[in-house]
């Protein structure tokens, strides 16, 4: 590593919930962080939007906060690098004002677009392009919903952004993208590149203008404009990367890939927040595309390298939930219980209960669920209960139930986990740590890096910068020292699971056409 005078890089992270923007020395320690609530809207339609030039002063505000708490931020920043909330469509016009408000990928009005798109006989060679199943939180199923609901957008537009794409157009003046989500959406993983016959079954054609250069920040830097500059406190000129999406810098910083694997081991990463992310570090050649044509490819940082992809859309919400149960009894008790009481007793109830011997699948989501299946009438349920379960029972439960559902996710990828590095609050539990071993079957690490987003896009700052000669190089410092020891699988538990998952997996699919029914009474009631 170089050393220089500017000894400061930031990462900023735009999350669904919180924006946030950390510095961290050039090794990778964290010296601090600025964050402030994100603010979005959503309707009984599905809508969920938020304003783009809200987002840009929420993003600058962190950055002015953060040299309240770094002595001589501006003087020391080396550089910056931004990431942000993944998919959702952000367009912008004439003098890169803002068309619209942003749809996010929460939004779920491209519903209908998106069941007639899988169902044209080019879905399945999109799919083959782009690795990525297609859902309503997409940019390309939203442009293409736009095209037939609201096509004036379409026509005011001169650029489609991602989140992070906007912020970055809004700390440069550079309209781009990056390799991460324009592939996943609109182009190969095999290229990275966009890919026309993708555009053309999309039926957007005709937009192809309104789709970015494709930049990739571990390389390419824009300077940080005067304006941008007068905005955040920090320096006209600073170098500035586009991050890969957040959910690639996440997996970046908590190491889904340390250099260190064998080429034939498939390393996995579950990111174990309110939903949960499931990827296997790959090459190329190895991705296995599901005949379900769902899940996503996402190109890494790294020559040949993706990260694919299942994600299912509730995680921790499931033990929110059971939780509030339990919360709400008490307190219709008058012996209100706090959330910390009740998630301070969960590995003691773990401890406490039989393994295996309720099914949950936890499809807590209205939305239903997307992976490794998409099925928005997917609902949750307990299989299997009796007059001896008890409160604990249900916990352990719901659990086992997120174990289960990762496993059905990397099933679908093709291969079990050779090694599953944790990240999110939630994997701070042992007891939780333990089910996810036993339910993959293969040992655990989890890392002490607390802002993993913000930290995998301060690396691509530091390569593109040459502080490091090459991500291999800085993953080595900022990532592999920070994960924590190996922490194996029990076994007799493991063979326990497995022997669930396909009583887990059987009732899955047993259970969709009564999703469809209860949905159906839904309808009727309307």
């Amino acid at each position: 590593m170089t050393s220089s005078a500017r000894d400061i890089l930031i990462g900023i992270d735009a999350g669904t919930s919180v924006i946030k923007s950390v510095a961290f020395d050039l090794s990778g320690r964290q010296v601090a962080i600025a964050s402030v609530p994100n603010r979005y809207t959503t309707r009984q339609d599905g809508a969920a939007f938020q304003s783009l030039d809200e987002t840009w002063a929420d993003c600058a505000q962190t950055l002015r906060s953060l040299a309240d708490l770094v002595p001589d931020l501006a003087k020391r920043t080396a550089a910056l690098a931004v990431t942000a909330q993944g998919d959702g469509t952000w367009l912008v016009g004439q003098g890169d004002r803002p068309v619209t408000d942003g749809w996010i990928w929460l939004d779920s009005r491209a519903v209908s677009t998106v069941h007639r798109l899988r169902n044209l006989p080019t879905d399945r060679a999109r799919f083959e392009s782009t690795g990525t199943g297609l859902n309503a939180c997409q940019m390309g199923t939203q442009l293409a919903h736009m095209l037939t609901t609201t096509p004036e957008f379409l026509v005011g537009a001169e650029a489609a952004l991602h989140p992070k794409d906007w912020l970055y157009l809004k700390l440069t003046g550079q309209r781009v993208a990056d390799p991460s989500e324009a592939n996943f959406t609109f182009g190969n993983f095999r290229t990275r590149r966009y890919d026309s016959d993708v555009i053309a079954s999309l039926g957007l054609t005709k937009y192809r203008h309104l789709l970015p250069e494709i930049v990739d920040g571990s390389h390419t830097t824009h300077k940080l404009s005067t304006r941008a500059a007068e905005v955040t406190g920090l320096l006209e000129g600073t170098p500035v990367s586009l991050g890969y999406v957040d959910v690639v810098c996440t997996a970046l910083g908590a190491g889904i890939y340390t250099g260190g694997e064998s080429s034939n081991s498939a390393v996995g990463c579950t990111i174990i927040g309110s939903t949960g992310m499931h990827m296997l570090a790959k090459s190329v050649d190895d991705v296995v595309l599901n005949a379900d044509a769902t899940g996503y490819v996402m190109v890494l940082p790294l020559k040949g390298k993706v990260a694919q992809i299942h994600s299912n859309m509730a995680s921790t919400l499931n033990i929110d939930w059971v939780l509030k149960i339990a919360a709400d009894l008490a307190a219709d008790l008058a012996q209100p219980v706090s959330k910390a009481e009740l998630l301070a007793r969960i590995d003691g109830w773990l401890a406490a209960t039989e393994p295996g011997s309720l099914i949950y699948h936890p499809y807590i989501s209205e939305a239903g669920e997307r992976g490794p299946f998409v099925d928005p009438n997917a609902r949750a349920s307990f299989i299997g209960l009796d007059g001896t379960h008890r409160f604990p029972d249900l916990v352990r439960a719901v659990i086992e139930g997120l174990g289960l559902a990762a496993r059905d996710c990397y099933t679908a990828m093709g291969v079990l986990p050779s090694e599953l590095r944790l990240t999110g609050g939630a994997a701070r539990s042992r007891g939780l740590r333990a089910i996810h071993a036993a339910a993959i079957g293969a040992p655990t690490r989890i890392s002490a890096r607390e802002e993993a987003g913000a930290a995998g896009a301060a690396m691509m700052a530091a390569v593109a910068n040459g502080h490091y000669a090459g991500i291999d190089e800085c993953i080595a410092e900022w990532v592999t020292p920070l994960l924590g020891n190996s922490e194996p699988a029990d076994t007799e538990l493991s063979a326990n699971y497995a022997d669930l998952y396909n009583n887990f997996f059987a009732a899955r699919r047993a259970l969709s056409p009564v999703w469809q029914g209860l949905a159906n009474r839904q309808d009727r009631k309307k």
